[in-house]
Order: structure tokens, then sequence, then C-alpha cells
């Protein structure tokens, strides 16, 4: 009875252990198959990673190559700016010049029309040093008009004379006006346009008057003596 219930045990056991190995190799086989799909499909997840890179790289490309045009946009810009800004200032400056000389010439004007000599800006030279205001102006001129100084007292003599070397000197009864007494006054436009205020025009105008007609100052000087005016 013993001996039959071993047997019977010793079966068992080995179904058993057959039944188990039964059952480990098909889990072992289904293992097997799952890790090789995994196998297989790694290499499908490896392209897209790389897909992703290279696509992520692109991108990259594209945004710094957007960020050199358009600094090299702004540098152009920038520097156009500055150019249109330093021609603005260039003209602003020539205005502003051109403005100034106006209000300085206007100034002048109105400081003539109101009876101010025009300042004479030449050279006055050593010979007629002895002289002042519109005689040193008229001893100037004279020697420029190529007359020699020993013609200059006549000439005092003859405009002391006639105006006093005034050049706002006016003959109310004949309209004689200036230094040389121009009759009438406007004669003397011929020789610039600021004859009533400026005594160098009024000087220029009557020794060209004297060089034409008597041919010297002192030419001149005795015409006036012998006759009164010259």
């Amino acid at each position: 009875m013993n001996r039959l219930w071993s047997r019977i045990g010793v079966r068992a056991a080995s179904v058993g252990l057959l039944v188990a190995g039964l059952i480990g190799g098909v889990y072992l086989g289904q293992d097997r198959q799952e890790q090789q799909r995994t196998a297989g499909a790694a290499p499908t997840f490896v392209q897209v990673d790389v897909s992703d890179m290279q696509l992520l790289k692109q991108r990259q490309g594209q945004h710094a190559a957007a960020r050199a045009w358009q600094r090299q946009a702004e540098g152009e810009a920038a520097e156009k700016a500055t150019t249109e800004a330093k021609t603005a200032a260039g003209k602003a400056r020539k205005l502003e010049t051109k403005v100034i000389a106006e209000k300085k010439a206007k100034e002048a004007q109105k400081k003539a029309q109101v009876g101010g000599a025009v300042a004479f800006t030449g050279e006055i030279p050593s010979s007629c040093n002895e002289y002042s205001g519109s005689r040193a102006i008229g001893c100037t001129l004279m020697l420029n008009k190529g007359f020699g100084i020993d013609q200059f007292p006549c000439l005092d003599k003859l405009w002391k004379h006639e105006s006093g070397w005034n050049y706002r000197a006016e003959n109310t009864g004949s309209g004689a006006y200036g230094i040389p007494q121009a009759l009438p006054g406007k004669k003397m436009a011929s020789a610039g346009a600021d004859w009533k205020t400026n005594p160098a025009t009024q000087i220029k105008w009557g020794l060209g008057y004297i060089k034409g007609r008597y041919s010297t100052p002192c030419g001149a000087w005795s015409n006036f003596q012998n006759n009164g005016n010259y």
C-alpha cells in the first residue's frame, strides 16, 4: 500500500514538472518575441529622433539668418539716418549763416538810412596819415586814382568849400548833395547804390568827375577860384 502511494506521488511530481516546464517555455518564448519586437522597433524611434534634430537645426539656422539680416538692416538704417542727419545739419548751418548775413545787411542798411556813414575798409597809406575821417579817405582814393600827393591840398580846399567834407551836406536850393556836391545827387549812383551814406562812393564819383573835366584836382580848384564853381 505504501509503495503504491509512493509511485503515485512520483508520477504526480513528474507531471507537475512537465507542466511547469511547458508553461515556462511558453513564457520564455513570449519574452523572446517581445524582445525581438522591441529590438525591431528601436530603429524607428532613433530615426524619428534624428529627423527632429535635423528639423531643429534647420529652424535654428533660419532664425540665425533672420537675426543676421535684421542686424544688417538695422545697421544700414542707422548709417542712412546718420548721413541724413549730417546733411540736414549742414543745410541748417548754411541757412543760419545766410539768415545772419541777411540780418546784418538789413541792420547796416537801416543804419545807413538813419544817417550812419558806411565805414571805409581800405588801408590808409602813410602819406595820408596826417588826415582823418573823410579827408583821409579822400587822400587815399586820390592816390589810387593816379594823382600825386601834391594834388591833395587843392582837393582839400575845394571840397572844404563845397561841403566841409560832410557826406550828408545838401544844398536845399539847388539839390546838390554830398562831399563833391553832385548836382543832382543821384548822379553819384553811377559809383555805387550807397551814394547817400558812403563817403568813399561820393569821393570816387567826385574824383572821376574832376579827372574827366579838369584833369587834376588843382585844375578844378583853379576853375573854382576863377568862376566860383567847378
